[in-house]
């Protein structure tokens, strides 16, 4: 994961702006950057996956006479198919990172960029001639995007405390924010931030701000519609979606590694990767946790018979994979419970 901020018409200088990034580093320990212009800072840390050296951000464009900068947290899974069809209309790419396709696509369509995209991401975009900012999140909200209009401008970042990191912000909690906490905790309304004045672009919406002004929008719902399809069509159909998302996921100029749980979805999973990567002779690398002493404390019952440890390892064996555990003590939990707090 990456981790996206922005200032607009507030001060943002160094100090500033790097007390915000040091909030982010991390969720992005690769890479960090910060992008200012008059009215406007966006700042970035890295997790890279793809495109190592050409994908760093702030990424800045300058396409037909506007300048477009882009801080952008997520992964495209057609990065290619939206490639092929910008490159038709005459867009060069330096590299082949998806953060170059999605803001040489946002150049090409603006926000009907989204239609196209196939992934998770929350992304924000500058506009540096006309001086305005687009913000997007993914259709499930997979990417977190909090925001705060504050003293006539907005910030917004991928984690609450990001925010709370600007100086004259105050973590304030206020009746819906305490009710949320002691009622819904640790869930939250949707949309809400829980501390006064934050709050969240939904998922499957977008905004622009504007003029001290953010305009935000639906651009996605979830339908439902008659299921038609045979049992048959239906289980070619599920087998399709399934291995064709976990595939595109395996995208990477990185190491490619599954977490084994041994639960169906990391299993299916590995089973996937495992399968893939054997084709062009490659071997996969599974990872899985367990704790000291865990095989002589646990208690089975009717919901799971066994620890996880046990179907870990019969679907290690079976899939073939290179296998790393990790194995906590009491202490260790101990020890990282401050940090899981921050």
């Amino acid at each position: 994961m990456c981790a996206i901020a922005g200032i607009i018409d507030l001060k943002h200088e160094n100090e500033i702006c790097e007390k915000m990034l040091a909030t982010m580093l991390r969720r992005g320990p690769d890479d960090k950057g910060i992008c200012q212009s008059e009215r406007c800072a966006l700042i970035h840390s890295r997790l890279a996956i793809i495109d190592l050296e050409r994908g760093r951000q702030p990424m800045t464009l300058e396409y037909q006479g506007e300048g477009y900068t882009i801080v952008y947290n997520g992964e495209l899974y057609n990065t290619r198919e939206i490639a092929d069809e910008l490159i038709k209309l005459g867009h060069e790419f330096q590299g082949h990172s998806d953060t170059e396709v999605l803001l040489h696509a946002y150049a090409q369509w603006k926000d009907a960029c989204l239609e196209r995209l196939n992934g998770i991401f929350a992304f924000a975009v500058w506009e540096h001639k006309h001086e305005k900012l687009f913000l997007a999140r993914d259709r499930m909200g997979v990417k977190p995007l909090f925001y705060k209009l504050h003293e006539g401008g907005l910030i917004f970042s991928s984690e609450i405390k990001t925010i709370l990191a600007y100086p004259t912000v105050k973590a304030e909690l206020d009746w819906e924010g305490a009710a949320q906490v002691l009622l819904l905790g640790p869930g939250r309304a949707p949309g809400s931030g829980v501390l006064r004045g934050i709050q969240e672009v939904e998922p499957g919406w977008c905004g622009r701000y504007e003029d001290g002004r953010l305009f935000l929008r639906q651009y996605w719902r979830l339908e439902d519609r008659p299921h038609e399809d045979s049992l048959i069509r239906t289980v070619d159909k599920v087998r399709f979606l399934v291995t064709d998302a976990i595939r595109r996921q395996m995208v990477s100029d990185v190491p490619i590694g599954t977490f084994l749980s041994g639960g169906l979805d990391s299993s299916l999973i590995s089973a996937v990767c495992a399968s893939q990567m054997r084709s062009s002779g490659e071997r996969l690398k599974t990872f899985s946790v367990d704790y000291v002493d865990n095989d002589v404390h646990f208690v089975p019952n009717k919901f799971q018979p066994n620890a996880d440890s046990h179907y870990i390892r019969i679907m290690q064996e079976y899939l073939g994979t290179e296998h790393h555990w990790t194995i906590l003590t009491p202490e260790d939990l101990v020890a990282a419970l401050e940090d899981a707090t921050h």
